[in-house]
């Protein structure tokens, strides 16, 4: 069994990679669109049609000027030959297979015109103005189409060529096979063009989508971590209601048996809601997470991070004026998380930075202000460009606790960061008063 034969494994991928490139052939890759139409600069959007313009204005005359005088064609068939062979290219910054086809057959027909003509002396079956318009037309091709149409155009003009030349009984002058070395060395650049193009906006597509998971990544990250601080937040008032409620037929004397019913379905009520609390807190919590069962930090260790910052090589300063036992946890937290986190950016992307660091409470609100100047460290920043997945957690923290946050650039080109947190929660306020 040879490999050419029916039976051979070869056949039926020969025969499926013949129709896909007829199908090719038959069938556009790409609507009817402008090549370069989404360009943004309007010169490079007009471009294409003024170099097939320029073509079809040069070839035309010439065509028909080489058709008469060196093969011997009589001028009212040199005309519409010459149209048909060079005015398709107007079609080709829109539809360049189709102007192939048109081209294409024009130059089969003039070839076979040819065929019986004194063309001795003359390049056969391609007169130049044709190698010339069909290379310009390969160009268009190669930027449009699809690898297999690209394909199929190329053994197309290598076969036509070929079957002419079986027709031409004298010396060949080798100019179809100069036409099919050429246009294949033209399909070849600008078919690469083309597909480094396709991939290079496939990455920059690709970019964004991962830019937007990473984001999403991040938020539902900052999220559960969130929720693991705001257990141990919560997990702690709930123990306190559990042991007063526990506590308070002992500590009080002479309480009503219903009060004591109430106090016990008050702490069954508490132990029962951290149980449900750390069943769900359990899903949360990855199996690594062990060392977070310590305290969680607050505003009383803010001077450890300004500490902290100051030996990183970054110059800053602490304003606090709160009363820390005057701020609720979950706000203490936020507030920590917040300094830690704006810190960071200051030592990551403006090194040497002179940084300001201020909480202060009104009675109202806890006011978190992070200020740094421009970069005066000749060190490079550790991050050229920052992704902004950190403020993504400052804005899940604030929206917790019902404040406000305001970042952004200075003139001088610092950075600010402003977070306003409530004392009170949203809705308490006219119930404490």
């Amino acid at each position: 069994m040879t490999p050419s034969s029916p039976q051979s494994p070869l056949w039926p991928t020969a025969r499926a990679q013949a129709r896909l490139v007829l199908r090719a052939l038959r069938t556009p890759s790409h609507p009817a669109t402008p090549l370069l139409g989404d360009s943004p600069r309007r010169w490079l959007r007009y471009l294409p049609y003024l170099v097939v313009t320029a073509a079809v204005a040069a070839l035309l005359p010439v065509t028909v000027n080489v058709l008469t005088t060196a093969y011997g064609l009589q001028a009212d068939a040199a005309w519409p030959l010459a149209v048909a062979q060079t005015a398709p290219l107007l079609m080709a910054p829109t539809r360049p297979l189709q102007a192939w086809w048109l081209v294409f057959t024009a130059d089969v027909i003039g070839a076979a015109s040819l065929t019986g003509a004194d063309t001795l002396g003359s390049p056969w079956p391609w007169p130049p103005p044709v190698v010339i318009g069909y290379l310009i037309l390969m160009a268009f091709l190669g930027l449009r189409e699809s690898r297999p149409a690209l394909i199929g155009v190329w053994l197309t003009t290598g076969i036509a060529g070929f079957a002419f030349e079986l027709l031409r009984s004298e010396l060949s002058d080798g100019v179809w096979m100069l036409l099919f070395i050429l246009s294949g060395v033209v399909l070849v650049a600008t078919g690469a063009l083309r597909e480094r193009g396709d991939a290079q906006r496939k990455l920059a597509a690709q970019e964004s989508i991962s830019e937007a998971e990473r984001a999403q990544r991040t938020l539902l990250e900052e999220r559960t971590r969130i929720a693991r601080e705001l257990h141990d937040v919560v997990a702690h008032h709930m123990s306190v209601i559990t042991v007063q409620a526990d506590s308070a037929p002992y500590r009080i004397p002479g309480l009503p048996e219903q009060a004591r019913e109430e106090f016990g379905t008050i702490a069954a009520s508490a132990r029962e809601s951290l149980t449900e609390m750390r069943r769900l807190l359990s899903v949360l919590r990855s199996a690594d997470t062990g060392g977070e069962l310590a305290p969680q930090p607050g505003i009383t260790r803010v001077q450890q991070l300004v500490e902290a910052t100051v030996r990183a090589g970054v110059p800053a300063e602490l304003s606090l004026s709160v009363d820390p036992a005057q701020v609720p946890q979950a706000v203490d937290l936020s507030a920590y998380r917040i300094v830690q986190e704006a810190l960071a950016n200051v030592v990551r992307h403006a090194p040497g930075a002179v940084t300001r660091v201020s909480v202060v409470s009104d009675g109202t609100d806890l006011t978190v202000v992070v200020v740094n100047g421009p970069a005066e460290s000749r060190a490079e920043p550790l991050e050229a460009a920052g992704t902004g997945h950190g403020l993504v957690g400052m804005r899940e923290r604030v929206r917790l606790t019902g404040g406000t946050l305001d970042t952004g650039p200075l003139p001088d080109g610092g950075f600010r960061v402003a977070a306003r947190l409530p004392l009170t929660a949203p809705g308490t306020a006219e119930e404490t008063a």
